[in-house]
């Protein structure tokens, strides 16, 4: 029986305004590259906001961890990366929680001086 998902693939989505965000697997190793931290805000933003619309309220259960758990569950290990830097990577078996890299500490700080 298998252990997990085993995948070979490579997709290029562009997204509104032509950024493409690359998508490539072999094996149970997915590898999502954002070409920048501007592109990664705004895909994880969600939809704006009506004006005067009251603040959606915190998701009780963490998205991260949501997404690291389904990853282990699947035996898949997925690497988020923007610009080719590795910033978090989920479903690594020996976590319990996704491994989240100084990269993405360091870049979303920096997002938000532009």
């Amino acid at each position: 029986m298998a252990r997990g998902l085993e995948v070979e693939a490579r997709l290029v989505l562009t997204w509104p305004g032509g950024h493409e965000i690359q998508l490539a697997a072999s094996g149970s190793y997915l590898i999502l590259n954002v070409p920048s931290q501007q592109v990664l805000d705004m895909i994880t933003s969600g939809p704006p906001q009506p004006p005067g619309a009251p603040k959606r309220p915190k998701p009780k259960i963490d998205p991260l961890q949501q997404l690291h758990d389904l990853a282990r569950t699947l035996g898949l290990v997925l690497d988020l990366r923007v610009a080719g830097k590795t910033h978090v990577t989920f479903g690594l078996p020996d976590r319990t929680s996704p491994k989240i890299t100084l990269n993405a500490v360091l870049g979303k700080i920096g997002s938000f001086f532009r």
